[in-house]
């Protein structure tokens, strides 16, 4: 199957709690004003691969504590996200997704293509458009006041959002401790 991405971070500390990995996708519809990646909005730009190709792309070593996708908006490319995910997920690590949708939205389109199989892989979702009246450099791994990270599994058993609560001390499987 085919993606279009932006690039892939080895070691990022911001996209996340521990050592990440990092997927940008490339294409946005969101195109949020002060976004710190326009680059990826363009659907024509980044580079096409094969998503087999993507996941041989990554280093998973045990220092690394999860992978985060990003964007762009990787919502945009479910299907190929989710082959993604799947791979990645075989390794004892997890995964979070930033979008630009909030989980309402996401749940509301459930029937669009890969939508679900996606959340279904997710551990961690960070919901909702930047919006730079909202920005603030104190939030941990988010933009702007409005976005919410969401624990995914919990969220869906409860039929309700569940917040992630910031770990004192995060550990590389112990990252959703309160």
């Amino acid at each position: 199957m085919k993606v279009r991405i932006a690039g892939l971070i080895h070691e990022s500390v911001t996209d996340g709690p521990g050592i990440r990995s990092t997927l940008f996708f490339q294409g946005c519809p969101r195109r949020c004003v002060g976004c710190h990646n326009p680059q990826t909005w363009s659907f024509a730009g980044g580079r096409e691969m094969d998503t087999e190709e993507v996941v041989r792309m990554f280093r998973i070593t045990p220092l690394l504590a999860g992978v985060t996708f990003s964007g762009g908006e990787p919502f945009a490319q479910a299907e190929a996200a989710a082959v993604i995910a799947g791979k990645i997920k075989t390794h004892p690590m997890n995964l979070w997704v930033y979008t630009g949708y909030t989980w309402e939205e996401l749940l509301k389109n459930r029937e669009a293509p890969g939508f679900m199989d996606l959340i279904n892989l997710v551990d961690v979702i960070v919901d909702g458009a930047f919006i730079e009246s909202l920005k603030s450099s104190h939030l941990p791994y988010r933009g702007s006041e409005n976005q919410r990270i969401i624990l995914v599994k919990e969220s869906l058993s409860r039929n309700q959002v569940v917040l992630w609560e910031t770990p004192s001390a995060p550990t590389r499987m112990g990252l959703f401790a309160t």
